[in-house]
């Protein structure tokens, strides 16, 4: 016997239509364990890269921050690299993750929420990318840190739109992160740490206990 009134069955139904929209306008599929692998990879690379500069210059040129030298080529290019592998590790490993909750989940992974969300997310990071490579160009390093993580924060919180609102505000400690560091150019390290590895597992612990621990 169904002991709900009807005003409970109407709430219900109105419940069930709401989630239905938000289903077809936002993109819910990403995955809190996503954001921890990228933040682990991230601190993985810095402590590689904290490595690779220690050992160029030694300790103390690392503190002198000698590594600005115009000849630490081989260095920079080192470094170029192993962003771009954390990066592809990072990628991958959440594109996995978010995989297998959308499957669980029995939602497509691939949809038209997925694409406003990939499209407004692409955007800035393009337009970072550029600025970015402008800056290595011009031998200007020490704001490729503060740059990366501004321009990441702007692609976070344009994509929060179109998933769940919690990552906006991943976006602006991002934003606000990249902001501080532009005053501390010769230790954008470990503000790239602090923010690509640390905030990205604080945020993906909570995503997870909030969403998918249950």
């Amino acid at each position: 016997m169904n002991s709900q009134t009807p005003a409970d069955q109407s709430l219900e139904t109105l419940q069930d239509i709401k989630r239905m929209m938000e289903r077809s306008s936002r993109f819910i599929s990403l995955s809190g364990l996503s954001g921890l692998s990228a933040g682990i990879f991230a601190l993985i690379g810095a402590w590689v890269a904290h490595g690779l500069i220690v050992s160029y210059y030694g300790v103390n040129g690392y503190v002198s921050h000698g590594y600005m030298r115009d000849s630490a080529g081989e260095l920079k290019w080192q470094l170029i690299g192993l962003a771009a592998a954390v990066l592809i590790a990072a990628l991958v490993s959440s594109t996995w993750l978010t995989w297998r909750k959308a499957s669980k989940n029995g939602l497509p992974i691939w949809d038209h929420a997925s694409k406003r969300l990939a499209i407004n997310m692409i955007i800035p990071l393009i337009a970072g990318g550029f600025f970015v490579l402008g800056l290595m160009v011009h031998s200007d390093w020490g704001y490729v840190a503060p740059a990366c993580l501004v321009f990441y924060g702007l692609a976070l919180v344009n994509a929060s739109k179109y998933t769940l609102t919690d990552i906006r505000y991943l976006g602006l400690l991002e934003i606000a992160l990249g902001c501080i560091s532009m005053y501390y150019p010769h230790d954008g390290l470990y503000f790239w740490a602090l923010g690509f590895g640390v905030l990205h597992i604080i945020y993906g612990l909570i995503m997870w206990w909030k969403y998918e621990k249950k």
